[in-house]
């Protein structure tokens, strides 16, 4: 009985996640270190536009463990395309909040067991006119080692 409870949710999981990734260009995660993330620590994600005439909605993905220790979280972003020679030019900065917790500590976004995920829109509608782009993500506390965040994505989507 519970082998076949455990394969009827587990089917159900994997239509829900395959459904969610039918607008999705890019999508990828890093890894942060176990230790934690050290604030000179830069996550890179590179991606290419096939499509330059479609508008995009660009996520932040923030996987954090129960270990967390704040409300917030702040995310320095650094958006850049590339020139034909291959080299990246930085074309807007960014610094964005999000909230992992409610006032009363309670995890936000979504989550299982002790590992909470929370999207963060950063972009909504964009253009992406140019082939290839790099976001460079940066986080923003004041701690030289950030506990807690397991994991950091970036997803673009096509808007429907």
């Amino acid at each position: 009985m519970k082998m076949r409870n455990f394969f009827i949710i587990s089917l159900i999981s994997i239509c829900c996640l395959s459904a969610c990734t039918d607008n999705d260009v890019f999508f990828q995660y890093k890894k942060i270190p176990s230790q934690g993330w050290n604030k000179d620590s830069v996550l890179v994600f590179d991606f290419t536009i096939s499509n330059s005439a479609l508008p995009y909605n660009i996520y932040v993905n923030i996987r954090n463990t129960s270990e967390y220790p704040y409300q917030n979280f702040w995310l320095f972003i650094k958006k850049s395309v590339a020139n034909p020679d291959g080299t990246f030019v930085v074309v807007a900065t960014d610094t964005v909040e999000c909230y992992l917790a409610d006032e009363r500590g309670k995890w936000l976004g979504s989550g299982a067991g002790a590992t909470y995920e929370m999207p963060l829109l950063i972009e909504t509608n964009v253009l992406l006119e140019q082939k290839s782009y790099r976001y460079e993500l940066i986080q923003g506390m004041r701690n030289d080692i950030l506990r807690g965040i397991t994991d950091v994505g970036l997803r673009v989507e096509k808007v429907e």
